[in-house]
């Protein structure tokens, strides 16, 4: 028995800085039934991610910014409730990017199927997807760490950087991550391995900190964060050290452009190599990024935790919340839609 009425998210108006949950709205569906060739599906989590921020703005990017007045968009994970599609049999987990709703027709298109008795269904949407695909090839591939470098972390509990901290202990580097709670470091010395973790919302001056925390200086620079990190990193990367660009969550939600780095003569005095990337470019990597994650998680090697929120309608809540830091690991909305 599946419903014929769902819930989905929409993007009321854009968001000027901080997103707030008036800038989205909760719209009740009529759904059909599969017509040939189509697929129902309920989702069970979908995922909120920080980039999804820079699709709230009207702006020529990498991916299609949101429409106002339309759903949105992101990673789920659904199961097949009714099928006319040659392909898909009811009860059969899907993995999509048709997220921020409890349940949608679709003919199949962009949809892969999941094994929920191999990893638990949330965790294709984390350390066994995109995030772990990030981490994978951000720190193997542009990194290319070595035993005994020092690889500092910033968003070290966030769902990249949390296992981009365990990746590199797994190739023997020596691990920094800084965090902005106490739980947090907890975690990162506790359960991750890092070597040494540091609250920055604690520290007076973080470019001093990573003087004492990084002794032999920064090999590898895994920057999540930019700003005031991406500063304090360049003052102490070593000679020919490597920045990872993966993101820049404390300026997401800037009402300006903000002030560039004061130091950037570091990259030609320290000849570093600088280099950004989109996972979606790295998609060829798949396979040996789900075989490698797959042991390492199998072996007890790479913890993967989550936050979640239930309910689709808190799912603006939860997407807010990655700006505040409440989340350790990945965020997830657990969406539990109503009977109808």
């Amino acid at each position: 028995m599946y419903k014929h009425t769902s819930r989905e998210i929409r993007l009321k108006r854009r968001p000027v800085g901080v997103p707030t949950e008036s800038d989205f709205e909760l719209v009740d569906v009529a759904l059909h039934d599969p017509a040939p060739g189509e697929i129902l599906v309920q989702n069970l989590y979908m995922s909120v991610d920080p980039y999804m921020r820079g699709r709230m703005i009207e702006r020529k990017s990498y991916v299609e910014p949101f429409e106002v007045g339309s759903v949105l968009s992101g990673g789920a994970v659904g199961e097949v409730m009714a099928s006319a599609h040659d392909g898909f049999l009811p009860g059969d987990h899907v993995l999509s990017m048709n997220g921020w709703r409890e349940s949608y027709v679709s003919d199949g298109s962009g949809h892969q199927k999941i094994d929920g008795t191999i990893a638990p269904l949330s965790s294709y949407l984390g350390a066994l997807g995109m995030p772990g695909l990030t981490a994978y090839v951000g720190l193997l591939d542009i990194g290319t760490p070595e035993p005994e470098q020092t690889v500092f972390v910033s968003g070290a509990a966030g769902a990249v950087g949390s296992l981009v901290c365990q990746i590199a202990k797994l190739k023997g580097c020596t691990v920094v991550g800084s965090v902005g709670t106490a739980e947090k470091l907890q975690w990162l010395t506790e359960e991750a391995g890092v070597d040494v973790a540091l609250n920055y919302k604690e520290v007076e001056n973080l470019r001093r900190t990573l003087v004492e925390a990084c002794p032999n200086g920064i090999d590898i620079y895994f920057d999540n964060v930019g700003g005031e990190h991406l500063e304090a990193a360049l003052w102490r990367m070593n000679d020919h050290g490597t920045i990872i660009a993966c993101g820049s969550i404390s300026n997401y939600n800037a009402t300006e452009p903000p002030p560039g780095p004061r130091n950037l003569f570091q990259v030609v005095t320290k000849r570093l190599m600088w280099k950004g990337f989109i996972v979606t470019d790295h998609y060829d990597r798949f396979p040996d990024f789900a075989r490698d994650m797959g042991s390492w998680i199998a072996a007890g090697n790479i913890k993967h935790p989550e936050t979640l929120h239930d309910g689709i309608e808190n799912a603006p809540k939860a997407f807010i919340g990655l700006f505040k830091g409440d989340n350790l690991g990945k965020m997830l909305v657990r969406l539990t839609p109503d009977d109808n």
